[in-house]
């Protein structure tokens, strides 16, 4: 039996909520290990009152106590990142400052930067020598490329951030049209941003086996109702909500851990944000979504040779650019 430490950050949050209890359960790592969680949040403020993130974290770790997981073998909770992730196998980097009315995204680049910073460092600082980071945060491309930069340290390879939600969401949009399982639905990827310029690609998936597009064959339907979907669904999420993705987006990063953890069924494969090498022509560096094959040992492999017809080349580059200009927001933090 293995002991594996895991940080998630923004622990007392909706995603976190919705995560913690599958991260201790076994669901995750297995059975034969035991997890401990080591979860940061933003310090008290004294001048305030109000319930505040740790006091509601203090009470997610009574939830869990109470839960009596047997893989369960401690909880820490602390707001200094240095703590939250020391020896750590597993950072889940959840927490990040939201978009609030008439702020500007540059703004928003600025200011979850500056957290990203601090907690890239503090990763390289700390964490185990074999450990991996998924960025859930958003802008959850940026971030990564921030925390990267701001740990090298730590290899490239390490680094990733969550496409996964996009990909759950078309792969469920394309199966609900076809009127099929969702586990008839592969190939599915989401290139680029996890912004509302991602291009999520219909035209390498496979339905049945079959192209999307032979199964499928309304293609203003495919370019004009599929693609702005998933591209506007969190949007859409808040709109019904008042809140954002938390279940779904939860799932998604724990997907994603999983994908890790098991190899990729052969013909298939998963999205990731990674760092690029210059796959596709992405300038090298830039945090990208990808499709991606995985050993089940905690790495990954871009699939490449993949084709995009005309639509998808212009869909593409909007999003390559929308991540290029990110990267120029920041540029005075990842140095």
């Amino acid at each position: 039996m293995g002991v594996i430490r895991v940080a998630v950050t923004g622990a007392a949050g909706q995603v976190a909520y919705s995560m913690l209890a599958r991260l201790a359960s076994g669901e995750v790592f297995g059975p034969e290990n035991q997890v401990i969680l080591q979860l940061l949040e933003i310090p008290k403020d004294p001048s305030r009152a109000e319930r505040q993130a740790m006091d509601v974290l203090e009470g997610v770790v009574m939830e869990l106590d109470d839960c009596s997981f047997p893989t369960l073998k401690d909880v820490l909770i602390t707001d200094d990142p240095l703590k939250a992730f020391d020896g750590v196998n597993w950072a889940l980097l959840v927490g990040s400052f939201p978009r609030k009315a008439g702020m500007e995204r540059q703004e928003l680049l600025g200011i979850n930067g500056k957290i990203f910073v601090g907690q890239g460092k503090a990763l390289a600082a700390r964490a185990a020598s074999d450990v991996r980071i998924v960025v859930v945060g958003n802008p959850c491309n940026t971030n990564c490329l921030v925390a990267y930069n701001n740990g090298r340290d730590i290899p490239a390879e390490r680094w990733s951030a969550l496409t996964r939600l996009d990909h759950n969401r078309a792969r469920t949009a394309l199966a609900k049209k076809a009127g099929v399982a969702n586990a008839d639905v592969t190939r599915v990827t989401i290139w680029g941003n996890h912004s509302n310029t991602q291009y999520p690609d219909f035209t390498n998936a496979r339905i049945q086996g079959k192209p999307a597009t032979e199964v499928i064959s309304d293609r203003n339907w495919l370019e004009n109702t599929f693609v702005p979907m998933v591209q506007k669904r969190g949007a859409a999420v808040i709109e019904k909500r008042g809140m954002s993705s938390a279940v779904s987006a939860a799932n998604g990063a724990i997907d994603h851990v999983k994908s890790l953890l098991k190899p990729t069924p052969a013909d298939d494969w998963v999205s990731m944000a990674v760092i690029s090498k210059g796959e596709y022509g992405v300038p090298p560096g830039l945090v990208f979504g990808y499709p991606c094959t995985t050993d089940g040992q905690g790495n990954y492999k871009i699939v490449e040779g993949l084709q995009l017809d005309g639509f998808g080349q212009s869909k593409f580059q909007i999003t390559m650019d929308e991540l290029v200009k990110e990267r120029e927001d920041v540029k005075d933090l990842i140095g």
